[in-house]
């Protein structure tokens, strides 16, 4: 028989709960199906993922996950003041997201527009929880082996359509 804790290269279905420093929920599983993440391939924060290592079905735990270890840290350098005109839409309202290139190589960044000006608009390409303390409180729900599929695609796949998504 399998070992039923949680490890790399094993599904794992859990029930959470994520909560800011007021103990805002900011987003929650309750009331719907667990989710199911594939273990030690960068599914979740670093933080979360680590501390459900070893647990197993009907574990609950509560973890504090610091900026570093969830979505880092607040990076100054990754806000700027672009003119209106490179945005693509007329109508620009703080709170609207944009993936852009960052530069050659780069890679694609989501930005969040945070201040519209008459000439300039203000984007934040950090993460908006990244800076924040994040606290989850989590149950475990079912362990699983990975299929061969799954740990070479780096993710799970029931529930998505036609078994890959």
């Amino acid at each position: 028989m399998p070992d039923s804790t949680i490890q790399k290269d094993v599904v794992a279905a859990i029930h959470y709960t994520l909560r800011n420093d007021a103990g805002e929920t900011l987003d929650s599983s309750e009331g719907g199906e667990p989710l199911e993440y594939l273990h030690g391939h960068g599914n979740l924060v670093s933080g979360l993922e680590d501390a459900l290592a070893g647990k197993g079905p009907g574990d609950s735990l509560s973890v504090a996950v610091a900026p570093e270890e969830g979505y880092g840290v607040f990076d100054e350098s990754l806000i700027s003041e672009v003119p209106r005109q490179y945005l693509p839409v007329d109508e620009i309202e703080a709170g609207m997201r944009f993936s852009a290139e960052m530069n050659e190589g780069g890679g694609r960044r989501l930005f969040t527009v945070t201040e519209v000006g008459e000439e300039n608009v203000t984007l934040d390409g950090n993460h908006p929880l990244a800076g924040k303390t994040l606290h989850f409180e989590v149950s475990v729900t079912a362990v699983r082996d990975a299929t061969e599929d799954e740990i070479a695609h780096g993710h799970v796949h029931s529930g998505c359509c036609g078994g890959h998504c």
